[in-house]
């Protein structure tokens, strides 16, 4: 089948169906960037709520599209355990979105749907620590325009709606599994995906830099080069670096010299042991590799572009919904380091191989909207 880490077009078919959602995209939209005291909060504050994008379709995901339906799932009622869930899902598939997902703490929205990737393609949200929120929409153009992506590129909007919050449009172009940050100011993102003529033809370093900042809140940026043009979101630094806490980095070091990551994450790893955040400290650095034996099967089998990622995870209220490859050294690695970082949240581990035959991890397939209290 064809894989989210090569370039692809979608079949013109699947933008043609399913039905308009109910609700309306008239999203207002604010007149400015935030200012002064807007930020994007910290994935691991208290959330409202999760949204996930029930959209595997038989043209892009062939033999696999029923798997993936069951991971997402899988997904779906991990973290209902814990909080609201909202699932976006073709008209003609909500029933098997909820059979798959189930119905306890889930809301269904029906709407066209090109893909699964909601990190992606929703909303990100912004918070002025006086109890207003908004909405920043990036644009989304199918990283690059290497995918069909006109009913995608509405879900930011549809998001702010449902939340019922104002949506400012950015300048830029990009996607929110290329933005990690702290929450007080600092941010970690990759040159290779921001920096790109694919997104933002005529951008400087110091152009995307001074927007971000402006949407986002930032004092500072951690930039890591990545690689552009091995998989098709040009290296998301959700697959190479997370915040844990302020101060306190989990990292990929893919140990296998045969991987094009292994001497991208020695030089990301390089970069942040040197690197301090937006008040001066130097980070903690804690590291987490792919695993070397992932359960064999029809997923990973002849599949150079499997993404074994275990920092590709979700950070929820009271739990970390994280992957396991049945790598049993490896995924117990993960669990332990997983556990002594989030002290106070469960860790669960699923089985998401299905997301992962398309180059895809749980953080890429979810977004949260904060709690404002």
């Amino acid at each position: 089948m064809p894989t989210r880490r090569q370039f692809i077009k979608q079949a013109s078919v699947v933008a043609g169906m399913g039905a308009v959602a109910t609700f309306g995209f008239n999203t207002p939209l604010l007149q400015a960037a935030p200012v002064v005291g807007w930020h994007m909060p910290d994935e691991g504050d208290r959330q409202v709520r999760a949204f996930i994008a029930f959209g595997a379709h038989e043209d892009l995901w062939e033999d696999f599209t029923g798997d993936v339906q069951a991971a997402l799932g899988r997904i779906a009622r991990s973290v209902a355990r814990y909080q609201p869930v909202t699932v976006f899902c073709r008209r003609e598939e909500r029933d098997i979105a909820e059979e798959e997902c189930g119905t306890h703490n889930i809301t269904f929205v029906e709407t066209r749907l090109d893909d699964i990737w909601m990190r992606d393609i929703g909303a990100n949200f912004v918070i002025d620590g006086k109890g207003d929120v908004a909405a920043v929409d990036f644009n989304f153009n199918g990283w690059g325009n290497k995918q069909d992506h006109r009913n995608d590129a509405r879900i930011a909007a549809l998001v702010c709606k449902l939340a019922g919050v104002p949506r400012e449009r950015s300048e830029l172009v990009g996607e929110g599994g290329g933005i990690e940050l702290d929450g007080h100011g600092t941010a970690i993102l990759t040159e290779s995906c921001w920096i790109n003529k694919n997104r933002n033809p005529g951008w400087s370093k110091a152009d995307v830099e001074a927007e971000l900042m402006a949407q986002l809140g930032l004092r500072k940026i951690i930039w890591l080069p990545g690689i552009k043009g091995k998989d098709i979101t040009d290296a998301h630094v959700d697959f190479y670096a997370r915040f844990v806490r302020p101060g306190v980095v989990i990292a990929n070091l893919d140990t296998d010299p045969a991987s094009y990551d292994h001497k991208v994450t020695l030089a990301h790893l390089e970069i942040l042991k040197k690197a301090t955040d937006a008040d001066g400290r130097p980070l903690e650095i804690h590291t987490i590799s792919p695993p070397l034996n992932p359960r064999p099967s029809k997923f990973s089998q002849d599949n150079p572009d499997f993404a074994a990622g275990y920092i590709n995870y979700f950070v929820i209220n009271g739990a970390v919904i994280a992957p396991e490859f049945g790598d049993k050294v490896a995924d117990k690695k993960s669990f332990d380091l997983l556990s002594e970082l989030y002290p106070d949240r469960d860790v669960i581990q699923l089985n998401i191989d299905a997301i992962s035959a398309g180059g895809g991890g749980i953080h890429c397939v979810t977004h949260q909207q904060p709690w404002v209290g």
